[in-house]
């Protein structure tokens, strides 16, 4: 991609509401814009990103033997009352109505959609286990959204649904569910904790978990001990397990606020951002809307379902809010909306010019996805724009380009240096080589 035909431009400036780091700069950068309170739309950067987060999301939900479907966004009122929870669910949910006065709701989740479904196409233990997942945009009416992505009124949402016959089964997809969403935070470089948490209005079966991205601007509180495993957000460990002393200070708590899972460990808490969350939901749902299948001895038993979520869009933000510094962005190699920034240092400069546009044409010949600044700037615009955007490798074209040398600077601030387009094309590849997505 051609810089000067970018889709998009970066901004000096940002509005005084935007609080979150990953706010900021996911504006600044031209990675998103505002429509109305809490609905953006993509930039083809922001896009980029998005569809990276997908593809990982599809191949660890896939390798986990998930299968991918997509469900409508607009659901029968009806449908939600037979779970209980159109009235119970309250004014985040987007209702509405059609021309013939027929009640709707746009979809913040599908547990009643997905179970409908399933009622109606599985009725044998032969077609069980199953575990199905789509990846949709979202409503929820947000009283205050704030924070960008964070919290929207619409937003994108990878969403699955296991199916069992038995508790074991229910136990057996629920751990596959966790481990694959362990992978995903993993690939996409972000630091997070995995923390008991309560059901809320989607699951009532208990032991549930989140999982929370480390950030100071999060609206989560984490509990966690020094000394082992224990961890859950702050309302599920006043809850069951203990009262905190302390809950506004942040950094190790009181003493006396000892750890329920082993003697000597003291209690962290910490701040975070919810992405991810899976459920154990029972037949809480299944047995609402008759949701049943035979089993192997011909007895009618009703299924056992968990839920899986990941806010998508959210953890673009997530990442976002983890990944820079005073400069700007820094992705991650697999989330980076190109793999390399090619930057002639003058765009007026023939040599230099050729050499990018070589440079540019052998790392597309290499798979590379590159984006070439072409436009007539000052340097200093270039390399600050370079710096904000995030991209992990910089490759610019100045006055070594007579020499056909360019310089390599990685964008993590790890060593770089100086050489001929050949060898920075091969560091390239070992750079891009290291397990992760190139």
């Amino acid at each position: 991609m051609r810089q000067s035909t970018l889709f998009g431009s970066t901004l000096r400036d940002v509005p005084a509401e935007a609080e979150a780091a990953s706010h900021r700069l996911l504006l600044r950068g031209g990675y998103i814009r505002q429509l109305a309170a809490g609905v953006y739309s993509y930039l083809p950067l922001g896009w980029r990103v998005l569809r990276r987060i997908e593809r990982i999301v599809r191949e660890e939900l896939d390798r986990a033997g998930a299968q991918e479907l997509l469900m409508p966004a607009l659901q029968p009122a009806e449908l939600w009352r037979q779970s209980g929870r159109y009235e119970a669910y309250g004014p985040e949910l987007v209702r509405l109505r059609d021309r013939h006065d027929r009640e709707f709701a746009l979809g913040p989740t599908h547990e009643e959609v997905i179970t409908s479904l399933v009622a109606s196409e599985i009725g044998s233990y032969r077609k069980l286990p199953v575990t199905l997942y789509q990846i949709q945009t979202k409503f929820r009416d947000e009283r205050r959204p704030r924070f960008g992505l964070l919290r929207g009124r619409e937003f994108l949402m990878k969403d699955a649904y296991s199916f069992d016959l038995s508790e074991e089964g229910l136990e057996r997809s629920y751990e596959a569910m966790r481990q694959a969403y362990n992978r995903i935070l993993s690939r996409c470089g972000l630091a997070f904790k995995l923390v008991e948490a309560d059901g809320g209005t989607i699951g009532d079966a208990g032991g549930t978990h989140e999982f929370i991205a480390l950030a100071s601007i999060g609206e989560d509180t984490v509990v966690s001990c020094e000394s082992c495993d224990y961890a859950a957000n702050l309302e599920q460990a006043q809850a069951r397990d203990f009262p905190l002393a302390q809950t506004e200070n942040f950094g190790t708590v009181a003493d006396n606020d000892a750890c329920p899972r082993c003697a000597e460990g003291k209690l962290r808490l910490t701040r975070g951002i919810e992405v991810g969350h899976v459920f154990r939901l029972g037949t809480k749902y299944s047995e609402a809307l008759q949701a049943r299948a035979t089993d192997s001895s011909g007895e009618e038993r009703t299924l056992l379902m968990g839920c899986y979520g990941i806010g998508l869009s959210r953890l673009l933000a997530a990442i976002a809010e983890q990944r820079h510094d005073e400069r700007g962005l820094v992705w991650p190699q697999s989330l980076a909306p190109y793999h390399a920034h090619i930057i002639p240092v003058s765009a007026k400069n023939e040599v230099q010019r050729h050499i990018a546009e070589q440079l540019y044409d052998r790392l597309t010949d290499f798979g590379f996805e590159a984006l070439l600044d072409d436009r007539e700037e000052r340097a200093g615009v270039k390399f600050n724009d370079s710096d904000l955007l995030g991209i992990p490798v910089r490759l610019v074209v100045g006055k070594e380009a007579e020499q056909g040398k360019v310089e390599l600077v990685f964008r993590d601030g790890r060593g770089g240096g100086v050489y001929s387009t050949e060898e920075a094309v091969n560091r390239l590849q070992d750079y891009y080589g290291e397990g992760t997505e190139a």
